[in-house]
């Protein structure tokens, strides 16, 4: 009986991982953007933006549709309610990036490095985010469904209340994360290279960890449930 258990449950986490859904982003022939600034409430289709400076601008409500926006500064960039629909973003940087309430489906996202991106009450569906480093990513309140990172870092994220279904991080360096009041749902967490929970320990229901990883975060576990280990 107990083996079958057992059974059951490494078939629920390999079920976990194979969950992911990820985005099959097929780009047409795309055509350089040279309409000078991006504008509020703005409708982009098909369009590549390339070694450009948006820092400042603003592009809240925009719709980006079949688009790439690659090695371009979105410093302090005004992306609020923006909706990314099968598109790239390549080698993005960028520190204060307002993406508050964003829409993003189908979307993939390599090498970026940002900081304080605020990504609060966003939904991320389909989306892979590869390599790269963000610091002090705000996601609070946030919807993921089926996103998966790979080989990033992902410093002080902050997932306060946010709902995440069929999210993996393979490969890469979680630190200082909080978790305060997540909702997960086949969160597979075991491939993470370093998984440092700063808070929310106790809302891991619904994800999977390795052995080792339950080792490690074993004094936090006993320090939710008031245990003193000598």
């Amino acid at each position: 009986m107990g083996g079958g258990r057992v059974a059951g449950r490494a078939g629920n986490a390999e079920r976990a991982r194979r969950a992911v859904r990820r985005p099959e982003v097929r780009l047409p022939e795309l055509v350089a953007y040279e309409g000078g600034e991006w504008e509020p409430e703005g409708d982009y289709d098909g369009l590549e933006f390339a070694d450009a400076d948006f820092g400042g601008q603003s592009a809240r409500g925009a719709r980006f549709l079949d688009c790439a926006v690659r090695r371009s500064s979105l410093d302090e960039a005004v992306l609020s309610r923006t909706r990314f629909i099968d598109s790239v973003l390549e080698g993005v940087r960028g520190v204060g990036t307002d993406l508050s309430g964003a829409s993003f489906r189908d979307v993939e996202m390599r090498d970026a490095r940002l900081g304080g991106t605020q990504l609060h009450g966003a939904v991320l569906e389909r989306v892979v985010v590869h390599g790269g480093k963000i610091d002090f990513l705000n996601l609070r309140k946030a919807k993921l469904r089926d996103v998966a990172f790979e080989e990033c870092v992902l410093v002080e994220a902050d997932f306060g209340g946010a709902e995440l279904e069929r999210v993996t991080f393979d490969g890469c360096t979680l630190a200082r994360t909080d978790f305060s009041e997540v909702r997960m749902r086949d969160v597979d967490l075991r491939g993470a290279a370093t998984l440092d929970i700063a808070r929310g320990i106790d809302r891991l229901a619904g994800a999977v960890i390795s052995t080792s990883q339950l080792m490690d975060l074993a004094p936090a576990f006993a320090a939710q449930v008031g245990v003193a280990v000598e």
